[in-house]
This record gives C-alpha cells, structure tokens and sequence, in this order.
C-alpha cells in the first residue's frame, strides 16, 4: 500500500514538473513574438532572464541528479537547499528590479547583495556540474578565485586584483554576468529554435528528410551514406547540439549504412562528423550564428553569408571521402527499385518546405530578430503539419505540449551552461585575463600570423573539449578570438574560425561527445571510430586556414574571385577526400596520398593562376602519377 502511494506521488511530482516545462516554453514563446510590445508593456531584459532562470534552476534540480544522470524520485533535502539558494539570488533580481538598477549606478554590491550572488552563484555553478560536468565547472572557479589574488599571482595572471563587491558586482547585475548575453540568447533566441526542432520531430520531418535524401541520392555509390550527411545536415543546425542530433538521426540512417556495407567504425564516424557539421551551416547553425552577431553587433545575415561557402566546403570533404571509400569498398549501388520514389516521397512531406522558407525569408529578407522569425516559422509549422496524410504527424494540442515539455527539457542544459559561462566571461572582463591570454598568445608566436592560427586552434580544440557547441563558442570568443582580432583578422573571420577549431572536439578523441552517441548505436570501438571521423571531418581543421588567407569564401570580394575561390576549393576539397580514403580511380600509394593531399591544400588556400597551377599539378600527379611508373595497384 505504501509503495503505491509512493509511485502516485512520484507520479504527481512527475506532472508537476512536466508542466512547469510546457509553461516555461509558453512563457519563453510569448516573449519572442514581442507580443508584449504590441501591447505597449515594458518589460526589462534582466528581468525577463532573471525568471527565465527560476524556471531553469526548478527544472534542473527536479531532472538532474547529483551525479548528473535523469532524476528518479523526488529531490533530497540537499537539493531543496540548493535550490532554494538559487530562487533567493535569482527572484531578487526578477521582483526587485529598481533595486538593480540602484546596484548599477554605485558599481559595487553591498553585504546584502553579496549574500544573494553567492546563493546564486553556488547554485548556478552545481546546475552547471550536473549538466556539462567538472571541466567547466572547475575552470570557472579558476577564474572567479584568480581576480581576487592577482596581487600575488606571477606572470600572465598577475595584475591589481578585484575586491570581492566589485567582482560580485560584474558577477551578479553586470552586464556581462549571471544575466548577460549569453542568457539572454539562450531564453530568447535558443529556447525558440529548440522548439522548432522538437515539433519538427513531432511532425516526422526528420524521417521525410532522410526519405527524401534517399530518393536523391540513395541509387549511387554509398548513395545510403551521401543520403545521411543531407538529412543529418538539416536537421543538425536546428538541433543545436551535434551529441542530440546523432542520438536521434542516427540511430535511424547508422544502422541503414551499416546495412550496406560500411564498417560499423565507418558509419558511426560518418554520422558523427555530418550532425556536427550542421553547427557551421546556415541558416541556423545550432543557433551559434544568432550569439555572434549578437556578440559582434553586427546583422544576423552577415553571418550566414560568410559562413556558407565554408560549411558546403566541409561537407564536400565529407562527400567525396564517402564516395572514394565506397568505391574502395567496392560498394554496390542500391537498385531504385528498393528506393522511395522521388514523386512520392516529396509529396509525402513537401509542407515541411514551408517552415524553413518562412523562417530563412524573415531572418536574411526582412531582417527580422531572430526569435520572432523562430515563433512565426512554429505557427506555421503547426499549420502545415495538417497537410500530411498521416494523421500520426498532425501537431495537435497534445503533441504541440509534448514538443512544448520536451524542447524544454532540452533547453535546460543551454539555460544552466550559460548562465554560468556568464560568470567566465564577467571575471575574465573585468579581470582582463582574456585580453592579457590574447596578448599572451600574440606574444608567444611573435606576431607570426600562422603562428598564432596554429596556437589559437589548438587551444579552442582543448578548451572546446568535453563542452556543447554554444559554451564553446561563447568561451572562445573571449579567449581566443582577440588574438587573431588583435593581429588585423577581421572579428567575422575570427570567430568562425575559433567555432570551427572548438567543434572539433565532438569528432575528436579522445572526448568526442559525437563519437560517443554514435558507437553506441554502430557498436563499433571509440579509438577507431574516432580515428575515422578525424580522417573524415579532417575539413575542420583545413577550411578555417583557408578563409583566414582566402576571404573571397566567406563572399568577400568581388564576383570572380569568390567563384574563382569557391571552383578551386572544391577541387581542392576532391584532392583532399582521395588522399584520405587512400583511392581515386583506383588505390594510392602512399606518396600520392601526400602530393594529392598536399595539392588539394594548394587549391584550398588563396587563388591566384600560380597557385592553382601548382596545386592542380600536383594533385593530379598524386592521383594518377602512380600509372605512369606501374601497371599493378599499388596497396595502401
């Protein structure tokens, strides 16, 4: 009898939290279709983060147990605790605004103001462990302990130090703190975009996506192969996160590929490295190009621009390595009698079009905020869904609350993350540790552009290790970027080359988040699989180099030398992918593996006639050089 009780009031516990989760996203929609400024309510931006936050900390707590895995049961006393601590630092903020802005006006706290950020603070940082785990945490304490002993700290980190009421200041009602851009991106902008994507899984699209990708491309070689980077692609950049949208696509198309042919190791790999690839491809690009042009002030479609060329050079790699080791592999064609006919399956779900034109329309042709292009591409959404002949993928009452619910589950991670990075970002500011680590950077490589790119990579890949794709990027922004800004990089150019370098960890070992998910589907070993999304996302360490040295690929120039730099790099790209896979017409040997490698870089970086000649030359010598020597094959 007790135990049944105990179930109903877990149960009871259960729905509670599940409906706080749908009127959070309720709430966080009503603020992004700027409602309450058509009826002339003003509503300040701290405030609306600052409740945006009791919701985030409340949903965390009841989801996330101390060892952050999915909470089973109701939360310990120690929990209740915590959160409560969070509440207190977090409601005086949402409920005592005029008080704020006094705050602001002295630039320091006082003792009562100091108690309520560190309430807050402990919470937010525990939040923070739970979902993303000690790294982040840990680096973020360094960071808040280090401004307080500058005084006595040695070298790059010595300098004038901060009194506790002055760091607590930035912390708490900074600009740049707790309730900073970063939130502020995550409660409008982010939480909008999670929500797209979760209704478009409740509406089937990822299924018509990949249904539809195989009617294009499933009758060529690894046509099963080509088909995932399309639909993982898609649905990668409206997911947000490379480790979700593996969880989810791939656990449909890693199982196709593996069906046809390809290694476990393979597969996995491929899917890894094509659902990260959807974080660097407009429009929406995980919602990383919303955070800098916030963070850059400059217009969202500026970004999408530039980063559009880079991301289909990415997965051009991607495609022609899938092609050559297809062809290695001696795969078969699928027949297109075992194929969805193209017809039907477009019919199928042609609706789905509508959304993202909406939504692609509104944020680059009528410039509008993002989080009002997201609430608008919802409604329609919602509205198309109803064309579809399966009933199953209407978004009824009940579904749209299930997306609702389930989007902000999502969401909770990118609230909690960066809320806490703004912490990072607030000491590092008001510190100037991330100006001093640039000019630590800019000094160690003595000026030396290449230098410093090669230094700036690999600390954004070590620093963007073990992280989701937004924290990365917001962290490195501040470390890393004014490096290369500080060297004439241009603040575009920077950024994306940082988000490139950053990501690479998802496919990287040994963290490799993407990775991960995605051995656990194939059943293939981490090191392999991770050895193979290296040798196939090897275009993520390539394509920042180039649009540092070659800006006509973020469409910067004049027309002929973008096409000219778009042409060359995609030969570059075809150079590049055979020497990887080790095949072209038929295997390399290990010498033209290097020249075609070594002429697609050639053809990849700035274009000019004797560039292309020289990387022209030498690729096509690596490719087909071998046959004038040999008859035979010569084996890997």
């Amino acid at each position: 009898m007790e135990s049944q009780k105990r179930q109903g009031n877990l149960s009871t516990y259960s729905k509670m939290v599940t409906v706080v989760a749908g009127l959070t996203a309720l709430y966080e929609l009503i603020i992004a279709s700027r409602v309450l400024t058509w009826l002339s309510i003003f509503y300040p931006a701290a405030q609306h983060r600052a409740v945006s936050l009791l919701f985030a900390l409340f949903l965390i707590y009841s989801l996330r147990s101390p060892r952050g895995t999915i909470r089973e049961g109701r939360m310990p006393w120690y929990d209740i605790l915590l959160l409560t601590c969070g509440l207190i630092g977090a409601g005086f903020v949402a409920f005592n605004y005029h008080s704020v802005i006094q705050y602001g006006s002295f630039g320091y706290l006082d003792l009562k103001a100091l108690l309520l950020a560190f309430l807050l603070v402990v919470a937010v940082l525990e939040a923070a462990r739970r979902l993303a785990g000690w790294a982040l945490t840990i680096l973020i304490i360094c960071f808040i302990v280090i401004p307080l002993f500058q005084d006595y700290l040695p070298g790059l980190l010595h300098g004038k130090g901060l009194p506790l009421e002055n760091l607590g200041y930035g912390i708490y009602v900074g600009t740049s703190g707790i309730f900073g851009t970063p939130l502020g991106v995550a409660v409008t902008i982010i939480i909008t975009y999670i929500i797209f994507g979760r209704l478009m899984q409740e509406a089937g699209a990822g299924q018509w996506f990949i249904s539809l990708a195989m009617s294009v491309a499933g009758w060529a070689r690894g046509g099963v192969a080509k088909s995932t980077i399309v639909a993982s692609g898609l649905f990668g950049m409206i997911t947000g996160s490379p480790s979700s949208e593996v969880a989810t696509i791939g656990s449909i198309t890693i199982p196709m590929m593996i069906s046809t042919g390809f290694p476990p190791k393979v597969a996995a790999g491929i899917e890894a490295v094509a659902g990260t690839g959807g974080q660097f491809m407009p429009p929406v690009m995980g919602a990383i190009a919303f955070i800098m042009a916030e963070w850059l002030a400059i217009p969202y479609s500026q970004v999408a621009i530039a980063a559009f060329i880079p991301a289909c050079l990415y997965y051009a790699v991607l495609f022609m390595s899938i092609h050559f080791e297809a062809r290695r592999l001696g795969l078969k064609p699928t027949p297109r009698s075992e194929l969805p006919p193209l017809i039907a399956s477009f019919k199928e779900g042609w609706f789905y079009i509508f959304p993202l034109a909406v939504l692609i329309y509104l944020l680059i042709a009528r410039g509008y905020p993002p989080e009002m292009a997201g609430f608008y591409s919802i409604l329609i959404l919602i509205a198309v869904s109803f064309f579809s002949p399966d009933k199953k993928r209407h978004l009824t009452v009940s579904k749209i609350w299930a997306g609702l619910c389930g989007g902000t589950k999502t969401w909770i991670t990118v609230a909690g993350v960066t809320a806490s990075v703004g912490i990072l970002i607030s000491t590092l500011e008001t510190s100037g540790l991330g100006v001093k680590f640039s000019a630590f950077i800019v000094d160690l490589t003595e000026g030396n552009l290449l230098g410093t790119l090669i230094f700036v990579g690999f600390a954004s890949f070590v620093l963007g290790t073990g992280l989701e794709s937004i924290p990365t990027y917001m962290t490195l922004a501040v470390l890393a970027a004014p490096a290369l800004v500080e060297l004439g990089v241009p603040p575009l150019v920077a950024h994306l080359y940082v988000i490139y370098w950053g990501l690479a960890s998802f496919i990287t070992p040994p963290e490799c988040l993407a990775v991960y998910i995605a051995c656990g589907i194939s059943g293939s070993k981490l090191w392999e699989t991770g050895w193979e999304a290296v040798r196939l996302g090897m275009a993520v360490f390539i394509v920042p180099f180039a649009f540092v040295y070659n800006q006509a690929l973020l469409m910067q120039g004049s027309v002929g030398e973008i096409i000219a730099a778009i042409l060359t790099a995609f030969l570059g790209c075809v150079f590049v992918a055979a020497a990887l896979r080790g095949y072209f017409i038929d295997r390399l040997s290990l010498w033209g593996r290097v020249l075609a490698f070594l002429g697609g870089l050639v053809l990849i970086g700035p274009t000019n006639l004797w560039t292309v000649m020289i990387g022209l030359g030498i690729g096509i010598f690596g490719v087909l050089g071998h046959k004038l020597f040999r008859k035979r094959k010569i084996p890997i």
